[in-house]
């Protein structure tokens, strides 16, 4: 059983998730009318793994005898100056998923709830590969500078890592 305090936090990490996947999507969309399909590929492929997240946290809460709540959304931004900086704010918002992810792993065990602590490990680990991924595709784009052919080829390139990525998450 959860705690009211730990549902929550649950809760309010099911919002974020719903989020992040919004904010995917819609850099998936931007993406694809900017011309950059790898890039949009990649995108929808990370809003998909999101919302996944996003119910498996669902289903743990009305599992626990809690409550899952799905409020609105605020709505993420539709267009970027550049894919360079749609990067940059997708690094800066896996940082905030960890940061939110940590928060709660940390009222976990303030309330020793190791159940819920035990769960959320493999968000914990999620979180360290989405922030790696995400600075090593800012890394490459820095790389790649103002090279239209280094561009090309990187978002071609990009593809290959959503179809590695869905392959290799556990469902």
């Amino acid at each position: 059983m959860l705690s009211k305090n730990i549902e929550i936090a649950l809760n309010k990490q099911i919002r974020i998730e719903a989020e992040s996947s919004q904010i995917y999507l819609s850099m998936a969309c931007w993406s694809e009318v900017s011309g950059l399909e790898g890039i949009a590929k990649f995108m929808y492929a990370q809003s998909d793994e999101e919302r996944m997240h996003m119910l498996k946290l669902i289903k743990y809460v009305n599992e626990r005898g809690g409550h899952a709540q799905i409020t609105d959304l605020k709505a993420p931004k539709t267009t970027y100056e550049t894919f360079k900086g749609m990067f940059e704010e997708l690094y800066k918002h896996e940082i905030f998923v960890s940061n939110s992810i940590n928060e709660l792993v940390h009222i976990t065990f303030e309330e020793k709830d190791y159940a819920t602590h035990n769960f959320l490990q493999w968000y914990v680990a999620e979180q360290i590969e989405e922030e790696a991924t995400a600075k090593t595709i800012l890394d490459k784009i820095n790389l790649i500078g103002d090279d239209k052919g280094g561009l090309y080829l990187f978002d071609r390139d990009i593809q290959q890592i959503a179809v590695a990525a869905s392959a290799a998450s556990p469902k």
